[in-house]
């Protein structure tokens, strides 16, 4: 495997690097704002996380066979646009996905479901250097990831925020059971579905919703995104680690492939209507 690579090869909206011999990183460049679109997921993220998984696995059975836990370490970061320091990433490109016919009923269950399964079932531990605002689905990526280190916002604001409930978008089974895996208790969880909070950086750090701050710019987020990678990289080299997690996140890995019952605003009021 050469690196980097960049995705989709035509058309490039990510690079995957691998900076040293335990760690790689995926940076999202869709834009500053690493809008999370069909194509960045099917045609860059899918096989980025197929390049790291395959290479990991190649390094962990030569390990094994040589006894030398040094091959079997990994970890995996995701990092938006490093030419910036507005974005980790922005969500959906909700006003054009929309315009898709197939959307309500194709988007999650065939494209960003299965994406986030594989994030929340990946066989090393995976960081979010988040370098800026991270909203809606963007935000589910992030906390898809097991560790996450933001910016400290002092350069500029920088939210945490899930704000489907103030453009009327109703949220999907899968992404609720992330969040509520995710939110450390009842009233975190109100506050990033039902009140659409801007968490500071501060106030994510103090709920737990991000493990660390980091005050710079993205360099110095992605610095320590690293150092927290390589703290935990060793942690893989049984091969139980993505086993363990995956019974940690059974009942959100099982809810990721039901089937995403659409109700809208319009309709759940026409039912209601008709109720009473």
């Amino acid at each position: 495997m050469s690196y980097p690579l960049s995705l989709p090869s035509g058309n490039p909206l990510l690079t995957l690097t691998h900076p040293t011999p335990a760690l790689w990183v995926i940076e999202l460049h869709n834009g500053a704002d690493s809008r999370l679109t069909d194509v960045l997921l099917m045609q860059g993220l899918k096989p980025a996380l197929d390049a790291v998984e395959r290479h990991w696995c190649e390094n962990w059975r030569a390990g094994q066979a040589k006894k030398d836990e040094n091959l079997c370490k990994g970890a995996l970061i995701i990092v938006g646009n490093r030419k910036q320091d507005k974005f980790f990433s922005n969500g959906l490109d909700w006003a054009n996905a929309t315009k898709d016919p197939s959307f309500n009923t194709n988007f999650f269950p065939v494209v960003f479901n299965p994406l986030l399964h594989r994030l929340l079932t990946f066989p090393i531990p995976t960081v979010a250097a988040i370098n800026g605002h991270a909203f809606a689905g963007g935000m589910v990526l992030a906390m898809s990831c097991d560790y996450r280190v933001m910016t400290d916002g002092s350069k500029r604001n920088a939210w945490l925020c899930m704000n489907e409930i103030h453009f009327g978008a109703t949220l999907p089974l899968a992404l609720a059971a992330i969040l509520k895996a995710k939110a450390p208790n009842p009233q975190t969880l109100r506050k990033i579905v039902l009140e659409g909070h801007r968490f500071t950086p501060q106030e994510a750090l103090s709920v737990g919703l991000v493990d660390r701050i980091v005050s710079g710019n993205t360099e110095s987020v992605l610095a320590e995104a690293q150092a927290l990678a390589e703290s935990v990289s060793s942690l893989p080299k049984t091969g139980a680690w993505g086993l363990n997690r995956r019974e940690i996140y059974r009942d959100v890995v099982e809810g990721l492939s039901r089937d995403v019952q659409v109700v809208g605003a319009i309709a759940d009021d026409a039912a209601a209507k008709a109720r009473l």
